[in-house]
């Protein structure tokens, strides 16, 4: 007597859709030269942050060795998005899409997978990296900067809301438009150029436009900065989460209803 295979449930399709999209990501080598480059980048800025105030001119009374994971964020962020991206629409420039969704053919599995796995893994990369450029500025001028654990709780949340939210957003863009130069282009404009060109014009209304991009929020929650334009914690969280939450709907609709076609 034949026994029954028992049916596979949506939990363990999502788990194996997981575990592919983890080995997919770990087993191409655009991802370790990512992860090489960033390191170099957080890890060499905050060790200079550090021996720059262990120099001649003794820091502020106030300043900790926090100080440098916030400014080493910016530069790293954008290869942590390029890194989303790629992931995200590489498969669109090889044609591996197609096999991808015979293998998973629910496609909202293998939206939430493919997200969670790329979105997860620079969140916590780009954070861990931050905590090591801290300990490189605290090493270089040890014991002129300390690193309080309170101070450093709220830092790596606040860093690792900017990378999870942003990446986020490099995620649905890479699934709305399906081509990686595209998107590359796109999150360059919203995080970076339109943010700093749009209030050089002069005119209220752009400024304004500029004040809802998510690059302009990212700036003000790593650096505070700028601090004459009414920015709170509360509103750039909320701007930020609109837009990667926006973009994420977005690509998922389009995922689920369009062919596989880039």
């Amino acid at each position: 007597m034949k026994t029954q295979t028992p049916p596979v449930t949506g939990l363990q399709v999502f788990a194996r859709a997981c575990s592919a999209e983890w080995l997919r990501l770990w087993t191409v080598k655009a991802t370790w030269w990512f992860l090489a480059v960033s390191a170099s980048i957080m890890v060499a800025l905050g060790a200079v942050a550090g021996l720059d105030a262990g120099g001649d001119s003794p820091p502020p009374p106030d300043a900790t060795a926090w100080t440098a994971a916030h400014f080493t964020v910016l530069p790293a962020l954008f290869l942590f998005l390029a890194l989303v991206l790629t992931a995200v629409t590489s498969d669109y420039a090889t044609g591996g899409i197609i096999p991808t969704l015979q293998w998973t053919p629910r496609r909202t599995i293998l939206f939430l997978a493919r997200t969670l796995v790329t979105v997860g893994t620079a969140t916590v990369l780009g954070t861990l990296l931050a905590l090591a450029s801290a300990l490189a500025a605290f090493t270089g001028a040890h014991p002129l900067l300390g690193l309080p654990l309170a101070e450093g709780i709220d830092t790596l949340a606040t860093i690792a809301f900017v990378f999870a939210a942003g990446t986020a957003l490099a995620a649905g863009l890479g699934f709305i438009l399906r081509n990686t130069a595209g998107s590359l282009v796109a999150i360059f404009l919203l995080i970076l150029l339109l943010p700093l060109v749009l209030p050089q014009f002069g005119y209220h209304w752009l400024t304004t436009i500029a004040d809802l991009l998510p690059g302009s929020r990212a700036v003000f929650l790593l650096n505070g900065e700028p601090t004459d334009r009414g920015f709170t914690h509360t509103s750039s969280v909320v701007i930020m989460l609109a837009w990667s939450t926006t973009a994420l709907l977005l690509g998922h609709l389009r995922l689920r209803h369009t062919d596989a076609n880039p």
